[in-house]
């Protein structure tokens, strides 16, 4: 069974960057353990990656950005691996296809495990250099990035078994009660974006101001339940309610209702479980999203919106909102699912009606680094939050997560908003 790996704290109740590095890098191998070496090597479609590439892929960031250009004397582990594990750096080079990464039985996780050691090793003398700070910091927010993919990806490999494998032995928490109504806003000018001397990844800014309009924003998220009533009431079949390209897309791949519904049951991280009503619904697109919020009567919030209630309603210590008590985020040895906290932060991503573009005045980073987000600034949507899978810590207000229209595998639901 996973376990994640408390956080050791230093002399002043904060986890150091040596610490963070290590609690991160033994969260990703312990959520591998209950994995075959098949489990870790299936690539189950297109937008997913192998586990057993996950753990190699984050192994390579360090690697490549870290060791090889700041370790002295550092060799590679192997010359042949950068091929296989690169990304989308088109600065490093060719790379095998992403269609193509669940065709690589070798190495073996063993192997690919080793090198994580190796690795983890050569990490310890660039630690206590300030110099490296920046570029470990992102490091450590890559990884927690692809520990959530891990969990997503080898999800949707597992629904693809008629068995219906669970990776954790036990059920999901029961879901709570969420408080009905709104928090209402009056509007004006609010400063969105990454304020404050933090990591935040390049996306977050630069800070500015936009104008907002009186509106109120849902004190829960949309669930089970009222998405099995949307259901019932014909919402994948009434054209009204859908974009036109979502149209064409419900028609073309055939959608009739979340991903990973079936009957009253849905699958999960512990197999296939009874449907929760009163869970918050997960695994919709983009377009189902905004068909929801048409038939409900609402909208989608923006970006802005959603981020000038969550920096309001925000704790004075970073460290204390994601504590224990604080959301529905990964943290503990039970499967990931959404179980409804009322918190703004954690159980699912939630969308927005805000596209991914840049931010007035932004400038991506010189060199390989700057491909990380800024190429990407395009026909995506934004989700703010976090969910029953991310690291916790790893999100805040500003966080910008961004999804094509039609993916769904990742752990996205939905906030309503209405004008005021």
């Amino acid at each position: 069974m996973p376990q994640a790996s408390s956080r050791p704290t230093n002399d002043h109740g904060h986890a150091s960057l040596a610490e963070r590095f290590a609690a991160t890098r033994q969260l990703t191998e312990s959520l591998l353990e209950p994995l075959s070496e098949a489990d870790a090597t299936i690539q189950s479609m297109e937008d997913a990656s192998p586990a057993k590439w996950h753990a190699a892929h984050t192994t390579w960031f360090w690697e490549t950005f870290l060791l090889r250009d700041h370790a002295p004397g550092y060799r590679l582990h192997d010359e042949r691996w950068p091929f296989l594990f690169n990304s989308y750096y088109e600065a490093e080079g060719e790379r095998i296809l992403r269609r193509n990464r669940g065709l690589l039985t070798r190495p073996t996780l063993a192997e690919v495990l080793d090198w994580r050691a190796h690795v983890d090793d050569a990490m310890q003398a660039l630690m206590d250099d300030p110099c490296h700070a920046d570029l470990i910091e992102l490091g450590i927010a890559h990884e927690q990035q692809h520990i959530e993919l891990l969990l997503t990806d080898i999800k949707h490999a597992l629904s693809k078994n008629p068995l219906g494998p669970a990776m954790w032995d036990r059920a999901p928490a029961v879901p709570a009660t969420q408080d009905d109504g709104w928090i209402e806003h009056p509007g004006g000018i609010a400063k969105i974006g990454h304020q404050g001397d933090g990591f935040a990844f390049d996306n977050e800014g630069p800070a500015h101001r936009v104008l907002l309009e009186p509106f109120a924003l849902s004190r829960r998220l949309v669930t089970n339940g009222e998405w099995d009533a949307f259901i019932a009431d014909g919402g994948y079949s009434d054209h009204r309610l859908w974009l036109s390209d979502a149209w064409a897309w419900l028609e073309r791949c055939t959608i009739t209702a979340p991903l990973y519904w079936r009957g009253d049951e849905q699958f999960t991280h512990a197999g296939w479980q009874p449907r929760d009503p009163d869970a918050p619904v997960s695994h919709i697109s983009y377009y189902e999203a905004d068909a929801f919020a048409a038939w409900a009567g609402c909208r989608l919030p923006t970006e802005f919106e959603w981020e000038a209630v969550a920096r309001g309603q925000d704790a004075a210590d970073t460290a204390q909102r994601f504590s224990a008590g604080a959301g529905n985020q990964l943290d503990a040895a039970a499967p990931p699912q959404p179980v409804g906290t009322g918190e703004l932060f954690g159980d699912v991503w939630q969308f927005t009606r805000s596209g991914y573009l840049p931010y007035p005045r932004f400038q991506p980073a010189e060199g390989a680094v700057g491909e990380y987000n800024g190429k990407f600034m395009a026909g995506q949507w934004v989700l703010k939050g976090a969910s029953c899978a991310t690291v916790r810590g790893h999100s805040r207000a500003s966080y910008r997560n961004f999804f094509y229209p039609q993916q769904r595998w990742q752990f996205t639901g939905l906030r309503l908003a209405k004008d005021v």
